[in-house]
């Protein structure tokens, strides 16, 4: 407990799954947290009750991180309210599969401007609020190393991310603030539920390529995020963590 007191941590897409179990797990780390989120207003303000309720402190922060307008309102609240930032968890992301001849322009602009234009803009506007070093988590997936049939656009934007993890860490060194990405199997979340992912056929499929034997849940990921959020991980950067049970998808 404690390891992350008195720092400041924005997660964006903080209001469910994977991004609202990263918010939980820093707060009980002592972190204030801005908790971002883009149309589940309710949802974000549960989980920021929550952090409130604990001892630690949030508020939340409407952005569509895909926009630069709406990332510098983001970290103009958190200045307001914080100051600084020492943590960036970018979570915010959407996935489609679709096989290629139901690709289209729509669906390939709106996974690649929320899943990489987000982590850049976002990325962009935190160094800046980052004067004494911070730590960058990017969210990846295992889709980006064994890409699934139907995957190629979402897989494709994990690939970025992680590319942009090892280039912005080289970057971004000289600057004291690490850049690392987690790289999460199947989770269960609002999410996958809602796609049908997390149960049946996919969900079996998944567990038969994991040696650990289950899914994931977003606190496995939370963990991890933790520790590459504080000063243990001191000395791990450009690094894209596996957190998926031994997955290969």
């Amino acid at each position: 407990m404690g390891r992350l007191k008195g720092k400041t941590a924005v997660v964006t897409g903080a209001s469910k799954g994977i991004g609202a179990g990263i918010a939980l797990a820093l707060a009980e780390e002592g972190a204030n947290v801005v908790v971002n989120y883009a149309r589940a207003k309710d949802d974000a303000e549960k989980v920021a009750a929550k952090i409130n309720q604990n001892g630690s402190k949030a508020i939340t922060v409407q952005a569509d991180v895909s926009k630069k307008a709406d990332v510098d309102k983001l970290f103009a609240e958190a200045k307001k309210a914080f100051g600084t930032v020492d943590i960036l968890v970018n979570n915010a992301g959407v996935y489609e599969f679709a096989p290629l001849s139901e690709i289209t322009e729509e669906s390939y602009r709106r996974q690649f401007d929320l899943n990489v234009l987000g982590t850049l803009l976002s990325t962009q506007a935190a160094v800046k609020s980052m004067p004494n070093g911070g730590s960058v988590i990017n969210l990846s997936s295992v889709v980006a190393l064994t890409p699934p049939p139907t995957g190629s656009v979402y897989s494709a934007t994990k690939g970025a991310v992680d590319v942009i993890t090892r280039s912005l860490a080289q970057e971004l060194g000289p600057q004291k603030i690490r850049v690392n990405s987690l790289s999460p199997g199947l989770v269960v979340t609002e999410g996958t539920r809602a796609s049908g992912n997390a149960e049946g056929e996919f969900k079996s499929y998944a567990i038969s390529r994991t040696p650990l034997g289950r899914v994931g849940e977003p606190q496995d990921i939370a963990k991890v995020a933790v520790f590459l959020a504080s000063d243990e991980s001191a000395w791990i950067t450009g690094e894209v963590l596996p957190v998926g049970g031994g997955a290969r998808l």
